[in-house]
């Protein structure tokens, strides 16, 4: 028998472990533009500017970079319950936290989900300044608001089942043409995903993701890191997605820890929203403008604590992997048949 599944909402917050709290604030705070609702010795609690949640980003001083928990918000407070019945009927570990245990988060569950990961289902939380028409506090880079987040798994089709048990739906995917599934894309709000899984070895977390209004906004915090002669930051990117269409970059934090800056996605609200599949050797799904993808953004992602604050151990990758089957650059030439476009003609 199988027990009814909390009410997702949405992604809602990341909890991050770093070495160096001033360090991180200087680019959470200086180079990004999120706003501090609360800071002391131990942690800093951050927030975009379309937010009204008391945060959606967590800095907790400690040894070791690593990702502590990943918070999803639920539709009301009796779902909180509902995912302490689900995850227990899983055999998960599972822990009540109470109001304040996580500042500005009400009564939340904790768990150890069957992909190995720290994740919090919460309703209640603390409501602050939706600084959404403070322009007098937007930067140049303003960004607007946590938009999901990208884990790395070595057993796709089995977190993707775990997740349509959640109630999640697929956007789009990745696979070859034995039936290899590299990475998948699913979501809870109408948008192309509140998480991805992509296949490596696992669990380790691959990144965050920030959201903008507005391109040149991205293209700012461009600017802003040559301006510091930290370009070095800017691991891959700007550029658009195939996958989500998204324009995107991706940075690295002091600590290592993958933070993307993400635009123009797109409505996936409808009960019938398409699954659109990319083919692996299609070197688009990655960068629309056929870009490499540098190795590092396969290879390299952030460790994943347990409950009790132990880095837990990596679970290898048994099938392909991207980087595998990946050559030249970002590998593939075949982004298209010979039928399919030339130049100077309409599809």
């Amino acid at each position: 028998m199988t027990s009814t599944p909390p009410d997702v909402v949405r992604c809602a917050y990341a909890e991050l472990v770093v070495t160096d709290l001033a360090a991180s604030r200087e680019f959470y705070v200086g180079v990004l533009g999120l706003v501090v609702t609360h800071e002391d010795d131990e942690a800093i609690h951050l927030r975009a500017l379309e937010e009204y949640l008391h945060h959606s980003l967590v800095l907790r001083r400690g040894d070791v970079p690593a990702l502590a928990v990943l918070g999803y918000r639920v539709r009301s407070p009796r779902e909180v319950d509902v995912a302490e019945s689900h995850f227990r009927g899983l055999g998960a570990r599972v822990e009540r936290r109470a109001a304040g245990a996580t500042r500005g988060i009400g009564p939340a569950v904790r768990v150890e989900d069957p992909l190995g990961f720290p994740v919090e289902f919460f309703y209640e939380a603390e409501h602050v300044e939706r600084l959404t028409q403070r322009y007098d506090l937007h930067g140049a880079g303003a960004l607007a608001r946590l938009d999901h987040f990208n884990v790395t798994t070595p057993d796709v089709p089995a977190a993707r089942a775990y997740y349509e048990g959640l109630g999640f739906r697929v956007s789009e995917d990745i696979r070859d043409d034995e039936g290899t599934v590299y990475a998948a894309w699913m979501f809870r709000k109408s948008t192309v995903h509140d998480i991805a899984l992509t296949g490596g070895d696992g669990p380790r977390l691959h990144h965050i993701a920030f959201a903008s209004a507005e391109r040149a906004q991205i293209l700012h915090i461009c600017d802003h890191l040559g301006a510091l002669r930290r370009p070095d930051m800017i691991e891959r990117g700007p550029g658009r997605h195939g996958v989500s269409n998204a324009f995107y970059l991706y940075l690295r934090d002091p600590d290592g820890h993958r933070i993307e800056l993400y635009t123009h996605d797109y409505y996936t609200g409808d009960p019938d929203n398409p699954v659109i599949s990319w083919n692996v050797h299609d070197n688009q799904r990655r960068d629309w403008w056929g870009n490499a993808v540098v190795p590092s953004w396969y290879a390299e992602a952030s460790a994943v604590l347990d409950l009790d604050g132990r880095p837990r151990p990596v679970v290898e990758r048994t099938e392909d992997r991207e980087a595998d089957v990946t050559i030249g650059a970002d590998g593939f030439s075949r982004t298209r048949t010979d039928t399919e476009f030339k130049l100077g003609e309409q599809v």
